[in-house]
């Protein structure tokens, strides 16, 4: 999947569990038990929404030809590049389940133990989110990587001053990294789900679609972009 597929599959699919977080068991995730959509206020609802799709482009951070890599310029470029060389290439390690349960738990330790860490991958999911759905400057690669970097920080500056709490960051993290392994799942190449086990899980034959095809771009992203919409309204809508 392209990169503002996998960034608005990861929006919608946080603004259709966040109400089913209120049904985690207080035993087995107590720090989780004020995450329900009733305690979230709208503008920690949205923080939630650009985190998770901020998040949903995470895995892709093995390709340096990827959107992600050029969200920030030469820092994201040589990220990535590390990152292909330590996982094995595009669509291995970090394509997996037991990256994103890393991701997750990680997150979740560096936001409860270090406040400047959390708020690092905070502005970078932003940036990811506001990057992928064509946020910049067609053909100026350093340009856009400017104009994200002082958006990203208006928007982060703008959660600050509105108090939003990041109780819920480690399990947005987690739920965009699993939806980007997922959509991927969907296509003809599929995704070492299980890594370091052999083996991709992908469609039959003729099922999985053609990254950046027709479908794709006529058929699912405006359905994405659609179901956006249509959960915000129904998430913010006056009870």
């Amino acid at each position: 999947m392209m990169g503002h597929s996998h960034s608005l599959s990861g929006a919608v699919v946080w603004l259709g569990v966040a109400p089913g977080l209120a049904a985690l068991p207080a035993v087995v995730a107590p720090e989780l038990a004020s995450v329900t959509t009733n305690m979230l206020s709208p503008t920690e609802l949205i923080a939630g929404a650009l985190v998770c799709a901020g998040a949903a482009m995470l895995p892709d951070l093995d390709h340096p030809s990827a959107t992600i890599a050029q969200t920030f310029g030469p820092v994201t470029y040589w990220l990535s590049k590390g990152v292909n060389v330590i996982s094995g290439g595009h669509r291995h390690a970090t394509h997996s389940l037991l990256f994103a349960i890393l991701m997750g738990l990680g997150t979740y330790f560096l936001a409860d133990n270090y406040p400047i860490g959390r708020d690092v991958i905070v502005v970078l999911m932003i940036g990811l989110s506001l990057r992928a759905i064509g946020i910049g400057v067609p053909g100026k690669t350093l340009t856009s990587a400017v104009v994200n970097v002082f958006l990203t920080a208006g928007v982060f500056a703008t959660f600050l001053l509105l108090g939003v709490g990041y109780a819920w960051l480690g399990l947005a993290i987690a739920v965009g990294c699993l939806t980007h392994i997922f959509g991927d799942c969907l296509t003809e190449h599929g995704c070492p789900v299980l890594w370091p086990i052999k083996g991709r899980w992908v469609l039959p034959y003729k099922i999985g679609f053609k990254t950046g095809r027709a479908f794709e771009q006529k058929v699912l992203a405006p359905a994405l972009s659609l179901a956006v919409v249509a959960l915000l309204c129904l998430r913010l809508m006056p009870a």
